[in-house]
């Protein structure tokens, strides 16, 4: 039976939905204190806007490739061996997307507090020694089964609904963006001193802005989750390629503006020690006065409702690809009447839930920021691998500027990820212990006999 594709346009609204959540309103803050300077501040998003475009165009060529539900798992199940692709699905699942979907429903569970003061992460509903379950905690799990049983339906409905939210979204930044204009231009604003802060070009202070990147990495992340629905694309060896390489320079260019915005607009001394990082709030309350915190309230709602079903929508395909290869629960590799793989959506909020309720889902977060920098790299790298070792199978898309394109983001990553080890160990290593874990889970799973799928 036929059914409705994504379209390009889907496509994009999926990856800019996905992207934008709630970080780009409050990291600048942290990401400034560590900088120390509004210059440093902006770098460190054009640096993160030139590893995502980087990176997603050369996912662009293996997404071409290989337009297959799971997409990059998929794509290390191909370059490496299927050991490579359950630990990215295994990490996928346990944290990484169920993690960062319980994290975004709280936030949106948070700001809803603002209208409704029953919803506040102090109001209990009940509290059994360390199992607890609070107002916010619970309107957050709601929103996840309300998303995930509208993703039943067919992945044209499901991107119907991200379509709207996220012009939605995009209109509301970008007013967020034109309020901070006027502000800046019609009132007296004090200047902005563009200097490089001192030792600048010492090694010490480039691990530093590595590790202050860690923010605007993931607040730039999700962009990937476009190659989880890759054969619900309609055309994808044109519109994957070309969507990545549009939705995500799309997204950094706005990341950038927004934060030449809070610069131009609000002291730097200010976003630094802004009430709970909350950058944004403090730029809609400078222009708009105490009617500003109800704004930011109901535009990070608005966003971060968009991006909960971006990242449901796009995450179950992945545990979908890992059931036919044996290596999930295996009623997951089955689809519904409209083409959903509804098992995988259920188990997906399941473990999303037991997250949001147990409030670790911050913790691990920060746990797996070196292990998904790991897979990126990984992946990139397996555009030199299968054309080695595929140099015949058809890619109706090319990464631009390769080897030297792909090559650079492998470099500029890992040097990343090299600085996260030495200045962030209490993370990098804890992250890396749950990819670890995920191997004897694998050789158990075979050692029953799954994983026996063909390539």
């Amino acid at each position: 039976m036929e059914y409705k594709k994504l379209s390009l346009l889907d496509c994009i609204m999926l990856i800019m939905g996905s992207m934008i959540g709630s970080g780009i309103f409050i990291v600048p803050a942290a990401m400034s204190r560590d900088l120390g300077s509004p210059l440093m501040l902006i770098l460190a998003w054009v640096a993160t806007a030139l590893l995502t475009v980087m990176a997603a165009l050369s996912y662009g060529e293996l997404g071409a490739m290989f337009p297959r539900a799971g997409g990059q798992y998929v794509y290390l199940r191909q370059a490496y061996n299927k050991l490579f692709g359950f630990l990215y699905g295994w990490t996928l699942f346990t944290v990484i997307q169920t993690g960062t979907i319980a994290a975004v429903a709280v936030a949106f569970a948070k700001f809803s507090g603002v209208f409704f003061p029953v919803i506040s992460d102090s109001n209990f509903l009940f509290k059994i020694g360390p199992v607890h379950l609070q107002t916010q905690q619970l309107l957050g799990i709601i929103v996840v089964w309300i998303l995930t049983f509208s993703n039943f339906r067919s992945i044209k409905s499901g991107a119907f609904v991200q379509n709207v939210f996220t012009f939605t979204k995009i209109g509301a930044v970008l007013f967020l963006i034109g309020a901070g204009l006027y502000h800046a231009f019609t009132q007296e604003t004090a200047p902005v001193d563009w200097s490089l802060p001192s030792g600048t070009f010492s090694l010490g202070f480039w691990g530093i802005f590595c590790a202050a990147m860690v923010g605007s990495i993931f607040s730039a992340d999700a962009w990937n989750n476009i190659t989880f629905t890759g054969s619900e694309i309609d055309k994808p060896e044109r519109n994957l390629p070309l969507s990545l390489a549009i939705g995500t320079l799309a997204v950094s260019v706005i990341y950038i503006f927004i934060n030449w915005v809070y610069i131009q607009a609000i002291p730097f001394d200010a976003i630094q020690n802004a009430d709970n990082d909350r950058v944004g709030t403090l730029l809609m309350q400078t222009v708009f006065g105490n009617a500003g915190m109800f704004l930011m309230a109901a535009l990070i709602m608005i966003s971060t409702f968009g991006c909960i079903n971006g990242l449901t929508l796009s995450g179950a395909r992945v545990y979908y690809a890992m059931a036919k290869d044996g290596l999930f629960f295996g009623k997951a590799k089955e689809l519904n009447k409209n083409h959903s793989p509804q098992f995988a959506l259920i188990i997906q909020a399941v473990w999303t839930s037991i997250l949001a309720m147990s409030g670790s889902y911050g913790d691990l977060l920060d746990y797996v920021v070196f292990a998904v920098l790991v897979f990126y790299i990984l992946t990139v790298g397996g555009v030199f691998i299968l054309r080695w070792k595929q140099p015949d199978t058809p890619r109706p898309y090319k990464v631009w500027g390769y080897p030297v394109l792909p090559a650079l983001y492998i470099l500029a990553a890992l040097f990343i990820c090299i600085n996260l080890l030495i200045y962030k160990p209490d993370y990098t290593y804890p992250g890396l212990g749950i990819v670890l874990l995920g191997v004897p889970v694998y050789f158990l799973i075979r050692k029953r006999g799954g994983g026996d799928a063909p390539e």
